[in-house]
């Protein structure tokens, strides 16, 4: 990224390949990072966070507030940011402490609040720097939250999806997750394992002491473990769908009113329509929110053979977006019935998921049959141009992901590590219930019991690898 006038070091921070993060902290170490999206004379305010046993000492070194205010935690001081050898002033700003173990990483955390923009807050940074700070990696100070307690692993990926949160449900389910609707239950579902393992190993250690073990109560409470499981992974597809969204491509032949449904449901002239054929020559994109899942809408160029060069090269990138598409709305013209044109291009999209639009039926007679290839194709009729169908075709969509209208109104949603995590868990649960079924010694019991609860504590980060912290945090913006 250059600037005109600014110094190009301002913006070259490197970070090792491949990426790693410590364990644990190094004692003593304090990072340094910009916490907001710098945009040049975009921005009100910029936010240069540090955290570690120096953050204050560095902060007195280069914050000087007037008067008699107290640096007392949760306080906010205001002030300037000066050079602490030339004493020429940087940025008037505002300081925030937040003392361990009162704070986001329970380290002593402190905030400069400079004015927005490029410079100022550079120029902030690279202050604390030279008084001895660590710029830090990407999600650092999350990852130190999670090793001092403050956060479990569920707490601290819910953090990142609020960040990258594309709609308000996905922003909601994000929120669940960080107040801990998806760490309690599994929480609970491994002291269950727990219990249960530590009643087998009773038996094993004191068979001729205690009772006999309650294999049907063993049984009743591994058939809740299961179905609490498997409840869990249901909600696999709905967290994918709100994380990611769903990429649908408009294709069609020619003036068929694909950027006419692209405009009426975008509310928007994204598209230019014209009665002329092959007015669409590139893909036009559009982003929408249906049902809470984000959509990419993609407006392709009429699919048919042409000579002409630039519209060639539309027509191939239509088939393209069609391939790699979620989801395909083949649209077709009313007044022209199904022709041949349009079997060549559903011949061409038909092992995707797909809906058949047909549009422009304001111009047809009412109780004239629609025209489709397979009758078990979803079907919807519209009037773009008359803003007619959207909703219609909005609820087909959510239907053929079978999200629902409301996403079955579930408050959280499982990321792909938790349910690989969960899916082992399950493996390793009915592997238990076979084996009391075979009727084989205790210890087969606790072999298994012992893979599920270490699966469940590896998604609350009780039993996780450095490798798996890895993967997670540097997927975390710097400043986070």
């Amino acid at each position: 990224m250059l600037f005109r006038g600014i110094p190009n070091h301002f913006f070259q921070f490197s970070y090792p390949t491949p990426y790693t993060l410590p364990l644990m902290p190094p004692s003593g170490t304090t990072i340094a990072a910009i916490a907001t999206a710098i945009v040049p004379a975009q921005g009100s305010v910029g936010i240069v966070r540090l955290s570690g046993t120096e953050a204050v000492a560095i902060a007195r070194a280069l914050f000087h507030a007037p008067g008699q205010q107290a640096w007392d935690s949760h306080r906010i001081l205001y002030g300037h940011v000066r050079h602490p050898q030339t004493d020429q002033m940087v940025d008037e700003a505002l300081l925030l402490l937040m003392l361990a173990p009162r704070s986001y990483t329970r380290e002593d955390v402190v905030e400069f609040h400079c004015h927005g923009g490029i410079i100022p807050v550079q120029q902030v940074l690279q202050l604390c720097l030279e008084q001895g700070a660590r710029l830090a990696q990407p999600g650092e100070f999350t990852l130190r939250a999670f090793l001092n307690g403050r956060l479990d692993l569920t707490q601290a990926e819910s953090i990142t999806d609020l960040v990258g949160a594309r709609s308000p449900q996905a922003a909601q389910t994000a929120l669940a997750g960080l107040q801990g609707k998806l760490a309690q239950p599994i929480r609970q579902l491994r002291a269950t394992c727990l219990d249960i393992l530590a009643e087998v190993e009773a038996r094993i250690d004191f068979e001729e002491d205690l009772p006999p073990l309650n294999e049907a109560d063993i049984q009743t409470q591994l058939e809740q473990l299961l179905a609490d499981v498997t409840h869990f992974l249901a909600t696999a597809e709905r967290g994918e769908l709100l994380r990611t969204g769903l990429k649908v491509a408009i294709v069609g032949r020619p003036n068929v009113g694909k950027s006419s449904l692209l405009n009426a449901w975008s509310r928007s002239d994204r598209a230019i329509v014209t009665d002329l054929p092959g007015t669409t020559r590139d893909v036009v994109e559009s982003q929408l929110v249906v049902g809470g899942i984000p959509i990419q809408v993609l407006d392709t160029a009429g699919i048919r053979d042409t000579e002409d060069t630039v519209e060639k090269i539309g027509v191939e990138r239509s088939r393209l977006a069609a391939q790699n598409a979620d989801l395909v709305l083949l649209t077709i013209d009313a007044q022209a019935g199904w022709i041949e044109a349009d079997q060549v291009i559903y011949d061409q999209v038909k092992h995707r998921p797909l809906i058949l639009v047909i549009n422009k039926i304001d111009l047809i007679n009412s109780s004239a049959p629609l025209p489709t290839p397979d009758s078990r194709l979803p079907t919807v009729p519209t009037a773009a141009a008359l803003n007619q169908g959207i909703n219609a075709l909005e609820t087909a969509i959510l239907a053929t992901v079978h999200a629902g209208t409301q996403a079955a109104n579930l408050d959280l949603a499982i990321n792909q590590r938790q349910a690989a995590a969960l899916t082992r868990a399950k493996a390793a649960l009915e592997q238990v219930k076979g084996t009391i079924a075979d009727r084989l010694p205790l210890d087969f019991w606790t072999i298994d019991l012992r893979s599920a609860i270490q699966a469940l504590g590896e998604i609350l980060g009780e039993d996780v690898t450095e490798s798996v912290l890895d993967r997670i945090f540097s997927r975390f913006c710097i400043g986070k």
